[in-house]
Protein backbone atom coordinates (compact mmCIF):
# COMPACT_ATOMS: atom_id res chain seq x y z
CA UNK A 1 0.00 0.00 0.00
CA UNK A 2 1.05 3.46 -0.79
CA UNK A 3 1.88 5.97 1.63
CA UNK A 4 2.49 9.54 1.14
CA UNK A 5 4.42 12.19 3.24
CA UNK A 6 4.35 16.33 2.58
CA UNK A 7 7.45 18.63 2.18
CA UNK A 8 7.24 22.36 2.08
CA UNK A 9 9.61 23.11 -0.98
CA UNK A 10 10.44 26.90 -1.08
CA UNK A 11 11.57 27.59 -4.28
CA UNK A 12 9.75 25.17 -6.83
CA UNK A 13 11.13 25.60 -10.20
CA UNK A 14 14.83 25.11 -8.75
CA UNK A 15 13.33 21.90 -7.06
CA UNK A 16 12.54 20.84 -9.93
CA UNK A 17 15.85 21.23 -11.76
CA UNK A 18 17.19 19.33 -8.80
CA UNK A 19 15.13 16.44 -8.76
CA UNK A 20 14.83 16.17 -12.46
CA UNK A 21 18.96 15.70 -12.49
CA UNK A 22 18.22 13.33 -9.36
CA UNK A 23 15.80 11.67 -10.88
CA UNK A 24 17.44 10.95 -14.20
CA UNK A 25 19.89 8.20 -12.50
CA UNK A 26 17.14 5.89 -12.45
CA UNK A 27 16.62 2.98 -15.04
CA UNK A 28 12.84 3.76 -15.31
CA UNK A 29 12.06 7.66 -15.02
CA UNK A 30 8.88 9.88 -16.03
CA UNK A 31 8.87 13.70 -15.37
CA UNK A 32 5.85 15.15 -16.17
CA UNK A 33 6.48 19.06 -16.30
CA UNK A 34 4.28 21.82 -17.04
CA UNK A 35 7.06 24.64 -16.89
CA UNK A 36 4.08 27.06 -14.39
CA UNK A 37 1.52 27.29 -17.22
CA UNK A 38 -1.09 26.89 -15.11
CA UNK A 39 -0.20 30.19 -14.31
CA UNK A 40 0.72 31.52 -18.00
CA UNK A 41 -2.21 30.67 -20.36
CA UNK A 42 -4.10 33.45 -20.97
CA UNK A 43 -7.39 31.37 -20.21
CA UNK A 44 -9.39 30.29 -17.20
CA UNK A 45 -8.58 26.28 -17.71
CA UNK A 46 -7.55 25.34 -14.70
CA UNK A 47 -7.17 21.61 -15.38
CA UNK A 48 -3.80 21.54 -14.91
CA UNK A 49 -3.50 18.92 -11.72
CA UNK A 50 -0.13 19.19 -11.18
CA UNK A 51 3.20 21.56 -11.78
CA UNK A 52 5.27 18.27 -12.04
CA UNK A 53 4.13 14.59 -11.75
CA UNK A 54 6.86 11.79 -11.46
CA UNK A 55 7.49 8.55 -11.36
CA UNK A 56 11.43 6.74 -10.41
CA UNK A 57 12.24 3.13 -10.48
CA UNK A 58 10.33 0.41 -10.78
CA UNK A 59 8.30 -1.86 -8.49
CA UNK A 60 6.17 -3.69 -11.88
CA UNK A 61 6.55 -3.39 -15.33
CA UNK A 62 3.36 -4.43 -18.30
CA UNK A 63 5.75 -6.22 -20.65
CA UNK A 64 5.28 -6.59 -23.99
CA UNK A 65 2.96 -9.46 -24.42
CA UNK A 66 0.64 -10.21 -27.57
CA UNK A 67 -2.71 -8.08 -27.42
CA UNK A 68 -0.89 -5.73 -25.65
CA UNK A 69 -3.72 -3.12 -25.03
CA UNK A 70 -5.99 -6.20 -23.37
CA UNK A 71 -3.14 -7.07 -21.44
CA UNK A 72 -2.50 -3.46 -20.08
CA UNK A 73 -6.43 -3.60 -18.74
CA UNK A 74 -5.51 -6.43 -16.43
CA UNK A 75 -1.97 -4.08 -15.18
CA UNK A 76 -4.36 -0.90 -14.70
CA UNK A 77 -7.15 -2.93 -12.47
CA UNK A 78 -4.64 -5.12 -11.00
CA UNK A 79 -2.87 -2.37 -9.77
CA UNK A 80 -4.61 0.54 -7.75
CA UNK A 81 -1.87 2.49 -7.89
CA UNK A 82 0.08 5.36 -9.85
CA UNK A 83 1.14 3.75 -13.31
CA UNK A 84 3.50 5.73 -16.02
CA UNK A 85 4.32 5.09 -19.45
CA UNK A 86 3.74 5.21 -23.08
CA UNK A 87 1.89 4.58 -26.20
CA UNK A 88 3.94 4.53 -29.44
CA UNK A 89 2.84 5.58 -32.93
CA UNK A 90 2.85 2.43 -34.09
CA UNK A 91 0.16 1.07 -32.29
CA UNK A 92 -2.24 1.80 -34.49
CA UNK A 93 -1.13 -1.39 -36.06
CA UNK A 94 -2.57 -3.19 -32.83
CA UNK A 95 -5.95 -1.06 -33.05
CA UNK A 96 -6.03 -0.93 -36.78
CA UNK A 97 -5.25 -3.55 -39.93
CA UNK A 98 -2.06 -1.37 -40.35
CA UNK A 99 1.71 -2.03 -40.35
CA UNK A 100 5.25 -0.08 -40.58
CA UNK A 101 8.09 -1.51 -42.38
CA UNK A 102 10.33 1.56 -42.42
CA UNK A 103 13.24 1.66 -39.82
CA UNK A 104 13.32 2.59 -36.14
CA UNK A 105 16.62 4.40 -34.89
CA UNK A 106 15.32 4.34 -31.04
CA UNK A 107 13.87 1.13 -30.89
CA UNK A 108 11.53 2.03 -27.83
CA UNK A 109 8.75 -0.61 -27.68
CA UNK A 110 5.43 -0.11 -28.91
CA UNK A 111 4.12 0.49 -25.36
CA UNK A 112 5.32 0.46 -22.09
CA UNK A 113 3.77 0.92 -18.59
CA UNK A 114 5.59 0.92 -15.12
CA UNK A 115 4.42 1.08 -11.70
CA UNK A 116 7.18 3.31 -10.06
CA UNK A 117 8.93 2.92 -6.45
CA UNK A 118 8.11 6.12 -5.55
CA UNK A 119 5.65 9.16 -6.89
CA UNK A 120 6.40 12.74 -6.86
CA UNK A 121 3.74 15.31 -7.37
CA UNK A 122 4.11 19.48 -6.73
CA UNK A 123 1.66 22.10 -6.95
CA UNK A 124 2.91 25.26 -5.67
CA UNK A 125 4.91 24.91 -2.69
CA UNK A 126 4.02 21.99 -1.96
CA UNK A 127 5.70 18.12 -2.07
CA UNK A 128 3.90 14.91 -2.21
CA UNK A 129 6.15 11.61 -2.02
CA UNK A 130 4.41 8.45 -2.19
CA UNK A 131 6.53 5.29 -1.36
CA UNK A 132 6.00 1.66 -0.14
CA UNK A 133 6.86 0.59 3.24
CA UNK A 134 8.18 -2.84 2.16
CA UNK A 135 10.66 -0.31 0.51
CA UNK A 136 11.17 2.74 2.49
CA UNK A 137 10.26 4.32 5.32
CA UNK A 138 9.32 7.78 6.67
CA UNK A 139 13.19 8.39 7.49
CA UNK A 140 14.82 7.25 4.51
CA UNK A 141 12.07 9.21 2.42
CA UNK A 142 13.10 12.59 4.36
CA UNK A 143 17.12 11.90 3.71
CA UNK A 144 16.02 11.33 0.48
CA UNK A 145 14.23 15.22 -0.20
CA UNK A 146 17.28 16.67 1.68
CA UNK A 147 19.33 14.84 -0.67
CA UNK A 148 17.46 16.20 -3.86
CA UNK A 149 17.32 19.75 -2.45
CA UNK A 150 21.31 19.47 -2.45
CA UNK A 151 21.73 17.43 -5.56
CA UNK A 152 24.28 19.37 -7.20
CA UNK A 153 23.30 19.57 -11.27
CA UNK A 154 26.34 19.49 -13.05
CA UNK A 155 27.71 21.88 -15.72
CA UNK A 156 26.42 22.93 -18.71
CA UNK A 157 25.22 19.96 -21.18
CA UNK A 158 28.12 18.55 -23.32
CA UNK A 159 26.36 17.76 -26.75
CA UNK A 160 27.80 15.80 -29.81
CA UNK A 161 25.12 15.63 -32.17
CA UNK A 162 27.62 13.80 -34.45
CA UNK A 163 26.36 13.81 -38.09
CA UNK A 164 22.70 15.22 -38.70
CA UNK A 165 21.03 13.65 -41.93
CA UNK A 166 17.40 14.25 -43.33
CA UNK A 167 15.87 10.99 -44.23
CA UNK A 168 13.68 12.81 -47.05
CA UNK A 169 15.97 15.71 -48.84
CA UNK A 170 14.16 18.67 -49.21
CA UNK A 171 13.54 18.33 -52.68
CA UNK A 172 11.76 15.13 -51.88
CA UNK A 173 9.90 16.55 -49.22
CA UNK A 174 8.42 18.85 -51.68
CA UNK A 175 7.73 16.36 -54.29
CA UNK A 176 5.58 14.31 -51.39
CA UNK A 177 3.92 17.13 -50.26
CA UNK A 178 2.48 17.61 -54.44
CA UNK A 179 1.94 14.13 -54.22
CA UNK A 180 -0.21 13.89 -51.20
CA UNK A 181 -2.25 17.39 -52.23
CA UNK A 182 -3.25 15.28 -55.71
CA UNK A 183 -4.31 12.91 -52.89
CA UNK A 184 -6.64 15.04 -51.60
CA UNK A 185 -7.64 16.34 -54.96
CA UNK A 186 -8.80 12.97 -55.90
CA UNK A 187 -10.68 12.64 -52.72
CA UNK A 188 -9.02 10.29 -51.28
CA UNK A 189 -8.39 12.13 -48.18
CA UNK A 190 -9.08 15.98 -46.70
CA UNK A 191 -5.87 16.17 -44.51
CA UNK A 192 -2.26 14.41 -43.45
CA UNK A 193 0.27 15.00 -41.16
CA UNK A 194 3.11 14.83 -43.32
CA UNK A 195 6.84 14.26 -41.03
CA UNK A 196 10.00 13.89 -41.98
CA UNK A 197 13.28 12.64 -39.84
CA UNK A 198 16.48 13.87 -38.94
CA UNK A 199 19.19 11.59 -37.57
CA UNK A 200 22.84 10.78 -36.30
CA UNK A 201 24.22 7.76 -35.51
CA UNK A 202 27.08 9.24 -33.91
CA UNK A 203 25.12 10.79 -31.33
CA UNK A 204 26.63 11.56 -27.96
CA UNK A 205 25.02 13.96 -25.68
CA UNK A 206 23.70 13.82 -22.02
CA UNK A 207 20.09 12.91 -22.25
CA UNK A 208 19.06 14.60 -19.05
CA UNK A 209 21.24 18.12 -19.46
CA UNK A 210 19.88 18.47 -23.12
CA UNK A 211 16.02 18.02 -21.82
CA UNK A 212 16.64 20.48 -19.37
CA UNK A 213 18.56 23.14 -21.75
CA UNK A 214 15.59 22.02 -24.56
CA UNK A 215 12.62 23.19 -21.73
CA UNK A 216 15.04 26.02 -21.12
CA UNK A 217 14.90 27.25 -24.54
CA UNK A 218 11.11 25.53 -25.21
CA UNK A 219 9.49 25.70 -22.13
CA UNK A 220 5.96 24.12 -22.78
CA UNK A 221 3.20 22.97 -20.88
CA UNK A 222 3.34 18.89 -21.83
CA UNK A 223 7.45 18.48 -21.11
CA UNK A 224 8.74 15.10 -20.25
CA UNK A 225 11.57 13.55 -19.72
CA UNK A 226 11.06 9.74 -20.14
CA UNK A 227 14.07 7.30 -19.75
CA UNK A 228 13.90 3.01 -20.07
CA UNK A 229 17.18 2.22 -19.54
CA UNK A 230 19.47 3.59 -22.52
CA UNK A 231 16.89 4.89 -24.59
CA UNK A 232 15.52 8.61 -23.87
CA UNK A 233 13.05 11.21 -24.34
CA UNK A 234 13.65 14.50 -24.28
CA UNK A 235 10.24 16.25 -24.78
CA UNK A 236 9.23 19.89 -25.23
CA UNK A 237 4.96 19.56 -26.15
CA UNK A 238 2.89 22.24 -26.74
CA UNK A 239 -0.25 19.22 -26.82
CA UNK A 240 -2.66 17.36 -24.48
CA UNK A 241 -3.31 14.25 -26.45
CA UNK A 242 -6.07 13.37 -23.33
CA UNK A 243 -7.22 13.70 -19.77
CA UNK A 244 -9.89 12.09 -18.08
CA UNK A 245 -10.87 13.11 -14.56
CA UNK A 246 -13.58 11.49 -13.51
CA UNK A 247 -15.90 10.80 -15.31
CA UNK A 248 -15.11 13.80 -17.66
CA UNK A 249 -12.32 12.97 -20.73
CA UNK A 250 -10.61 16.28 -23.03
CA UNK A 251 -9.04 16.35 -25.62
CA UNK A 252 -6.52 19.54 -27.09
CA UNK A 253 -5.58 19.32 -30.64
CA UNK A 254 -3.08 22.03 -32.29
CA UNK A 255 -3.15 22.36 -35.87
CA UNK A 256 -1.99 25.90 -37.29
CA UNK A 257 1.12 27.19 -36.55
CA UNK A 258 3.02 30.92 -37.11
CA UNK A 259 6.27 32.04 -36.17
CA UNK A 260 6.26 35.13 -32.82
CA UNK A 261 7.35 38.30 -34.00
CA UNK A 262 10.08 40.30 -33.14
CA UNK A 263 8.31 42.74 -31.48
CA UNK A 264 4.87 43.21 -29.50
CA UNK A 265 3.16 45.00 -32.66
CA UNK A 266 4.53 42.13 -34.84
CA UNK A 267 3.38 39.64 -32.41
CA UNK A 268 -0.51 41.12 -32.16
CA UNK A 269 -0.38 41.06 -36.45
CA UNK A 270 1.28 37.43 -36.15
CA UNK A 271 -1.74 36.46 -34.09
CA UNK A 272 -4.14 38.15 -35.96
CA UNK A 273 -3.02 36.47 -39.05
CA UNK A 274 -2.83 33.14 -37.89
CA UNK A 275 -7.05 33.55 -36.79
CA UNK A 276 -7.86 34.83 -39.93
CA UNK A 277 -5.76 32.14 -41.47
CA UNK A 278 -8.24 30.13 -44.08
CA UNK A 279 -5.61 27.61 -44.21
CA UNK A 280 -4.67 26.88 -40.61
CA UNK A 281 -8.06 27.49 -39.49
CA UNK A 282 -8.90 24.58 -42.00
CA UNK A 283 -6.58 21.99 -40.28
CA UNK A 284 -7.92 22.83 -37.03
CA UNK A 285 -11.45 22.78 -37.66
CA UNK A 286 -10.91 19.26 -39.64
CA UNK A 287 -9.26 18.01 -36.85
CA UNK A 288 -11.87 18.87 -34.64
CA UNK A 289 -14.21 17.37 -36.00
CA UNK A 290 -11.95 14.02 -36.16
CA UNK A 291 -11.79 13.95 -32.72
CA UNK A 292 -15.56 14.78 -31.65
CA UNK A 293 -16.02 11.88 -34.13
CA UNK A 294 -13.97 9.58 -31.89
CA UNK A 295 -15.06 10.54 -28.67
CA UNK A 296 -18.78 9.91 -29.65
CA UNK A 297 -17.77 6.22 -30.29
CA UNK A 298 -16.91 6.11 -26.66
CA UNK A 299 -19.06 8.91 -25.01
CA UNK A 300 -22.36 9.31 -22.97
CA UNK A 301 -25.36 9.78 -26.13
CA UNK A 302 -25.05 13.98 -26.79
CA UNK A 303 -21.90 14.68 -24.27
CA UNK A 304 -19.28 15.65 -26.76
CA UNK A 305 -18.76 19.19 -26.78
CA UNK A 306 -16.41 21.96 -28.34
CA UNK A 307 -15.62 24.41 -25.75
CA UNK A 308 -13.24 26.00 -27.50
CA UNK A 309 -12.42 26.48 -30.70
CA UNK A 310 -9.41 27.93 -32.64
CA UNK A 311 -8.03 29.97 -29.63
CA UNK A 312 -4.70 31.18 -30.11
CA UNK A 313 -1.82 30.24 -27.60
CA UNK A 314 1.35 32.27 -27.42
CA UNK A 315 5.04 29.91 -26.81
CA UNK A 316 8.25 31.20 -26.89
CA UNK A 317 9.28 30.68 -30.65
CA UNK A 318 5.87 30.13 -31.98
CA UNK A 319 1.50 31.04 -31.58
CA UNK A 320 -0.37 27.49 -31.77
CA UNK A 321 -3.92 26.81 -32.49
CA UNK A 322 -5.94 24.98 -29.83
CA UNK A 323 -9.15 23.77 -29.70
CA UNK A 324 -10.96 22.14 -26.88
CA UNK A 325 -13.35 18.78 -26.95
CA UNK A 326 -14.53 17.76 -23.90
CA UNK A 327 -17.10 14.71 -23.41
CA UNK A 328 -18.94 12.42 -20.70
CA UNK A 329 -18.02 9.13 -20.53
CA UNK A 330 -20.57 6.09 -19.43
CA UNK A 331 -19.39 4.10 -16.02
CA UNK A 332 -16.55 0.90 -16.09
CA UNK A 333 -15.25 1.94 -19.79
CA UNK A 334 -11.65 0.17 -20.04
CA UNK A 335 -8.66 2.15 -20.73
CA UNK A 336 -8.27 0.19 -23.89
CA UNK A 337 -11.59 1.11 -25.24
CA UNK A 338 -10.71 4.48 -24.76
CA UNK A 339 -7.15 4.33 -26.85
CA UNK A 340 -8.81 2.45 -29.16
CA UNK A 341 -11.17 5.07 -29.97
CA UNK A 342 -8.52 7.95 -29.90
CA UNK A 343 -5.56 7.23 -30.62
CA UNK A 344 -3.44 7.55 -32.90
CA UNK A 345 -4.62 11.43 -32.10
CA UNK A 346 -6.20 13.21 -34.98
CA UNK A 347 -4.03 15.92 -35.06
CA UNK A 348 -0.75 13.61 -35.83
CA UNK A 349 -2.76 11.76 -38.59
CA UNK A 350 -5.39 13.39 -41.13
CA UNK A 351 -8.45 12.74 -41.79
CA UNK A 352 -10.14 10.57 -42.26
CA UNK A 353 -7.86 8.54 -39.82
CA UNK A 354 -7.12 5.05 -41.43
CA UNK A 355 -6.53 6.30 -45.12
CA UNK A 356 -4.31 9.01 -43.81
CA UNK A 357 -2.08 6.52 -41.72
CA UNK A 358 -1.86 4.53 -45.19
CA UNK A 359 -0.73 7.28 -47.40
CA UNK A 360 1.71 8.40 -44.03
CA UNK A 361 3.46 4.89 -44.42
CA UNK A 362 3.83 5.31 -48.06
CA UNK A 363 5.50 8.69 -48.18
CA UNK A 364 7.11 8.97 -45.18
CA UNK A 365 10.29 7.00 -45.37
CA UNK A 366 10.98 6.25 -41.27
CA UNK A 367 8.84 4.65 -38.22
CA UNK A 368 7.88 7.28 -36.36
CA UNK A 369 8.48 5.26 -32.98
CA UNK A 370 7.52 7.64 -29.71
CA UNK A 371 7.63 10.65 -32.16
CA UNK A 372 3.32 11.44 -32.50
CA UNK A 373 2.61 8.59 -29.64
CA UNK A 374 2.01 9.61 -25.73
CA UNK A 375 3.61 9.91 -22.55
CA UNK A 376 1.36 10.49 -19.12
CA UNK A 377 0.15 8.95 -15.96
CA UNK A 378 -2.83 6.76 -14.92
CA UNK A 379 -3.74 7.80 -10.97
CA UNK A 380 -5.13 5.26 -8.42
CA UNK A 381 -8.42 6.75 -9.20
CA UNK A 382 -7.95 6.01 -13.01
CA UNK A 383 -7.37 9.29 -13.82
CA UNK A 384 -4.56 9.78 -16.46
CA UNK A 385 -3.47 12.55 -18.65
CA UNK A 386 -1.22 11.87 -22.01
CA UNK A 387 0.38 14.65 -24.12
CA UNK A 388 1.34 14.11 -27.95
CA UNK A 389 5.08 13.65 -28.27
CA UNK A 390 6.31 16.25 -30.34
CA UNK A 391 9.26 18.94 -30.43
CA UNK A 392 10.80 16.35 -29.10
CA UNK A 393 14.78 14.29 -28.97
CA UNK A 394 14.38 10.52 -28.95
CA UNK A 395 18.44 8.88 -28.50
CA UNK A 396 19.28 5.35 -27.64
CA UNK A 397 22.51 6.00 -25.88
CA UNK A 398 23.79 2.24 -26.21
CA UNK A 399 23.52 2.39 -30.08
CA UNK A 400 24.47 6.63 -30.28
CA UNK A 401 21.41 6.81 -32.22
CA UNK A 402 19.46 10.55 -31.94
CA UNK A 403 16.09 11.18 -33.96
CA UNK A 404 13.85 14.15 -34.36
CA UNK A 405 10.61 14.68 -36.57
CA UNK A 406 9.01 17.55 -37.25
CA UNK A 407 5.92 17.57 -39.82
CA UNK A 408 2.59 19.72 -40.43
CA UNK A 409 -0.78 19.28 -41.98
CA UNK A 410 -0.89 19.02 -45.73
CA UNK A 411 -4.21 20.76 -47.37
CA UNK A 412 -5.74 21.35 -50.36
CA UNK A 413 -4.20 25.09 -49.68
CA UNK A 414 -0.77 23.86 -48.59
CA UNK A 415 2.21 25.40 -50.69
CA UNK A 416 4.99 22.95 -50.04
CA UNK A 417 8.26 25.63 -49.69
CA UNK A 418 5.51 26.58 -46.71
CA UNK A 419 5.08 23.14 -45.11
CA UNK A 420 8.88 23.15 -45.13
CA UNK A 421 9.24 26.57 -43.71
CA UNK A 422 6.68 25.33 -40.75
CA UNK A 423 8.75 22.24 -40.19
CA UNK A 424 12.05 24.02 -39.69
CA UNK A 425 10.56 26.79 -37.62
CA UNK A 426 8.72 23.94 -35.50
CA UNK A 427 12.22 22.22 -35.08
CA UNK A 428 14.14 25.61 -33.99
CA UNK A 429 14.37 25.23 -30.31
CA UNK A 430 16.20 21.77 -30.76
CA UNK A 431 18.01 22.74 -33.68
CA UNK A 432 19.28 25.31 -31.14
CA UNK A 433 20.54 22.98 -28.58
CA UNK A 434 21.94 20.67 -30.90
CA UNK A 435 23.99 23.69 -32.27
CA UNK A 436 22.55 23.94 -35.50
CA UNK A 437 21.96 26.98 -37.04
CA UNK A 438 18.40 27.73 -37.99
CA UNK A 439 19.64 28.20 -41.89
CA UNK A 440 21.33 24.54 -41.15
CA UNK A 441 21.55 22.92 -44.55
CA UNK A 442 20.75 18.86 -44.46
Amino acid sequence: MRQYSDFHIADPADFCLRFSGWAGNFPEACILYSNDYPNKFPSNDTRFHYDLVAGTGSLKKSGTQANQLISLDRFIEGSGDWIFGHLGYNLKDDIEELSSIHPDYIRFPRLFFFIPERVFIIRGNQLKVGWHKDYDSTGNINDMVREIKNYQLPGPARINSGKISAVISKSDYLQAVEKIKEHIRKGDIYEVNFCQEFFSLTAEIDPLQTWLKLIEESPTPFSCYYRLGDKHLLCASPERFIKKTGSMILSQPIKGTSARGKTSKEDRLAMERLLRDPKERAENIMITDLVRNDLSKIACRGSVKVEDLCRIYPYPRVFQMQSDISAQLPHNISFSDIIKATFPMGSMTGAPKIRAMEIIEQYEKSSRGLYSGAVGYISPEMDFDFNVVIRSIQYNQAHSALSFMVGGAITSLSMPESEYRECMLKAGAILKVLGLEQGHSF
